[in-house]
Formats: structure tokens, sequence, C-alpha cells
């Protein structure tokens, strides 16, 4: 897939910890999701969801507890989820995953954003038919051919397995998400690199200097924007 998506954690990882904006959108999804269901992760497979992907960001645990615990308290506090969608230069295309309690401020914001650098907001389904709901998965300490044998002992499918640097990176249906993560929990895998369902592009464009240049400095201000949980794009912005 080209997607190297290593490196596109690791940098996004490495940019989040230096503010903890990171811990600030995780609690804000861990408490809306405890929220809507049960606040077990066990009776609740959204939760369940995103504290795996929590862990991958090592989110402390400090932060997980006191998200579920404000919604075990009955906080009237209320979140709609949205997305957007919209442009950059030459050809490049993003989509914006967000949760708000104020949708009007959250859509001036992200209106923003895109039009104070170079890009504009598109209307819903502009861009979202140019990426594919994908389940990613990443393992550690094995090879591309013992994941493959693993997960066809299951009987799970996969659309991809890939080896990236380190790691075995797996690319499954949404829906196979949790089948792909328990496949590998029985083959005594806990740990995971990677725990996503993201967006990904069908295919990736590249950029000029300046133009990758003024399309980095949009999605850095789009997601430093506090309701936005989750920017997804198809500019290939090597390594």
């Amino acid at each position: 897939m080209g997607r190297k998506w290593n490196n596109i954690k690791e940098k996004k990882a490495s940019k989040d910890a230096n503010t903890s904006r990171i811990y600030a959108k995780f609690g804000r999804e861990i408490y809306v999701a405890a929220k809507q269901g049960e606040p077990d992760p066990e009776l609740n497979q959204t939760l369940k969801f995103v504290l795996e992907r929590a862990k991958t960001y090592s989110v402390p645990k400090h932060i997980v507890d006191r998200a579920i615990e404000k919604a075990k308290g009955g906080s009237e506090e209320n979140y709609d989820e949205l997305r957007y969608e919209g442009f950059g230069p030459n050809g490049s295309m993003v989509i914006v995953d967000a949760l708000t309690n104020n949708v009007n401020r959250t859509a001036s914001e992200v209106r923003a954003a895109f039009g104070k650098n170079g890009g504009n907001m598109g209307v819903s389904g502009s861009v979202a038919y140019m990426f594919d709901a994908t389940a990613v998965i990443g393992i550690e300490g094995k090879s591309e051919e013992e994941a493959m044998e693993i997960l066809m002992e299951a009987d799970v499918d996969a659309r991809d397995i890939i080896e990236e640097e380190d790691a075995v990176i797996v690319y499954a249906e949404p829906d196979q998400f949790h089948a792909v993560q328990e496949a590998f929990k029985g083959a005594g895998i806990n740990e995971f690199t990677v725990a996503e369902l993201t967006m990904l592009a069908q295919n990736d464009v590249q950029l000029s200097e300046d133009d990758q240049a003024q399309f980095e400095k949009m999605v850095d201000a789009i997601e430093d924007l506090e309701d936005v949980q989750q920017v997804y794009h198809n500019v290939d912005l090597g390594e």
C-alpha cells in the first residue's frame, strides 16, 4: 500500500507527545464511547476499540480512568460526531473527523483552517469516495508469512499483509478488526504497534516541495483544533 504506516504514526505520536494533545483527544473519545454504551469494554465494543488504540499511543491510565468515571457519573456533556471533507493544493484531499459540543464553532474553525492555508472545504461526499475504511493492526516479532499463517488458521481475512521496518502491518476490512486482534492474541501476541480504524486513500499524490510545505501547514492547523480527532489525507509525505 505504500503508506509507511509506522513512519506516519511515529511522526504523529512524536508531535502529539510534545503537547499532550493526544491525551485530551483520547479522553474525549473514551468518554463518548463509554457514555453511549456500557462503561465496561467487555460489554462495549466501541469502547474496547478506543482503549486498544489508546494503548498503542501509551495514553496514561489516569486519563482513561478519568474519562470512564466521568461517563459513569452521568455527565450531561454531549458530543456530536462530525466528518468534514476538503481539498488542499494540487489534488490533495483531506477528511476530518471531529467530536464537538458546538457544531457551529467546529464547522467555522475547520473551514478557516482550510481557507487560511490554501485549501477549501468541500461538500459531504466530495472526497470520501476516494478513500477506503480500513482496519490497520501492527505486530512485532513475526514475519509476514507467520502473520499470514496465524490469520489463515483462525479463518480471518486480510486485504494485505506488509512488512514495514521491524513490524508486520495487517490491512483488513473494518468489521475484521477484532477478529484480526483475537487471532493474534490466540497466538500469544498481546501487544500491538498499531490498532486503528482509518481511512486510506485509494491513490496517493505527490506534491512539490512548496505545495507539500503548505499542505503540511494546513493539516497541522486542522489537527491543532480542539474538536478534531482524526485527519486523513492522500498525500505521500515521504519518510
